[in-house]
């Protein structure tokens, strides 16, 4: 079943409606608390929308749990990061508040580059990104703020990238990473050129030019897309995986937003986005090909099977992942990202952190993210940052 399904709901969310904006600027970074932030107001009642069952506040600081299990810490936590994950927070932070209404939690948004510089800066409690922290100065500057703990990758919102296009006419198209490859480096020009013909054999295309569109501004998305390239298109593909999308030619558009509006405007348009900008606009998005030269369909299930191949490349705690780009299963979707929250070890998380982390890796909140357009993180790598994060006190 597609996730279309899921496009109403992904922008009908708390905290006033609030649009992904793919992955922010991390070329121009804004505040924490830009006007993609997101609050949700505290307040007790008796369940909301979700079952979530309300508990009292403890004004005192201490811990009590409510009857959904969601154990509640007062305070407050200001986050920043991947707006990619920001309509999962939305519903995320209205759920935790409702049941805890002595809590107070702020997502501010403006972008994975941002989540990690004010994570660096020690101005946010921790901090989402669609890639994770980078070896070398990137790592060492968080492990800086974490000290004497470290800073860690947490998994937390898988969520497929579709490749919009817009073709009247053609409604089921495939695209194999090659010939994805030759149309963003600027090689394919034409929509009948041979290359889309052979991965489309029963479909008549017209010889409509192609404009490709990627992001202005750098982000968790463009790398993603750029790395599924370098892995699946290595004879043709050579710019690399970059947060910078990194190859020549084609329109910049700021934000996901930007694509998703200069696709659906442009007759032989195509970009990449999340998928809730496609659906969100109407926009029909290809079948993507594999390490097995399979054309494989973007569904809930498929991005699953995908995500549970993924290996821990992390040392310690950190539980970073690298994606199997190998892999040959038909029913498997490739082409997708992970917001990872970045968080202290050692002690160095509050209380009320390391509370509202369990509860967003918890069954009862990973259940929700299919309705927001999202993929529940596989079991597998759930139990894992479960157990992190109850290492974190």
């Amino acid at each position: 079943m597609k996730l279309n399904r899921f496009a109403t709901t992904a922008c009908l969310i708390a905290a006033g409606a609030i649009a992904l904006s793919a992955c922010g600027s991390d070329n121009n970074p804004t505040s924490a608390g830009s006007d993609s932030t997101v609050t949700s107001s505290s307040g007790a009642s008796s369940s909301d929308s979700t079952g979530v069952t309300t508990a009292a506040g403890d004004p005192t600081g201490s811990t009590t749990s409510s009857g959904t299990g969601i154990t509640c810490a007062t305070g407050t936590l200001q986050l920043s990061g991947s707006t990619a994950q920001t309509n999962a927070m939305s519903e995320w932070i209205k759920n935790y508040q409702t049941a805890c209404p002595g809590a107070t939690i702020n997502y501010g948004g403006g972008g994975s580059g941002q989540g990690v510089q004010n994570f660096q800066d020690g101005t946010v409690d921790f901090a989402g990104s669609d890639f994770p922290l980078a070896d070398g100065d990137e790592h060492d500057k968080a492990n800086q703020r974490c000290a004497p703990g470290t800073a860690v990758d947490l998994p937390m919102v898988p969520g497929p990238i579709a490749i919009g296009y817009n073709l009247p006419g053609v409604k089921d198209l495939n695209l194999s990473a090659s010939t994805l490859a030759g149309i963003f480096s600027g090689k394919i020009t034409a929509w009948n050129d041979d290359a889309i013909k052979k991965d489309n054999p029963n479909v008549d295309l017209p010889s409509t030019k192609i404009q490709t569109f990627h992001r202005s501004d750098g982000s968790g998305t463009s790398y993603n897309f750029s790395n599924y390239l370098a892995n699946e298109a290595k004879s043709d593909w050579s710019y690399g995986a970059n947060k910078a999308w990194p190859a020549p030619g084609g329109v910049g558009e700021k934000g996901t937003a930007g694509i998703a509006q200069g696709v659906k405007s442009t007759p032989g348009g195509i970009g990449y986005m999340e998928l809730s900008y496609a659906t969100q606009n109407s926009i029909s998005y290809a079948k993507v090909g594999n390490a097995g030269g399979d054309f494989v369909e973007l569904t809930t299930d498929n991005v699953v099977k995908f995500l549970s191949t993924a290996t821990v490349v992390g040392q310690g705690d950190d539980l970073a992942l690298k994606f199997d780009y190998t892999n040959t299963d038909a029913d498997a979707y490739p082409n997708l990202l992970v917001t990872y929250e970045i968080v202290c070890t050692g002690g160095k998380s509050s209380e009320l952190a390391r509370d509202f982390l369990s509860y967003i890796v918890s069954d009862e909140a990973q259940n929700l993210l299919p309705d927001l357009g999202y993929v529940k993180l596989p079991s597998n790598i759930q139990t894992k940052v479960q157990d992190t994060i109850k290492g974190l006190g």
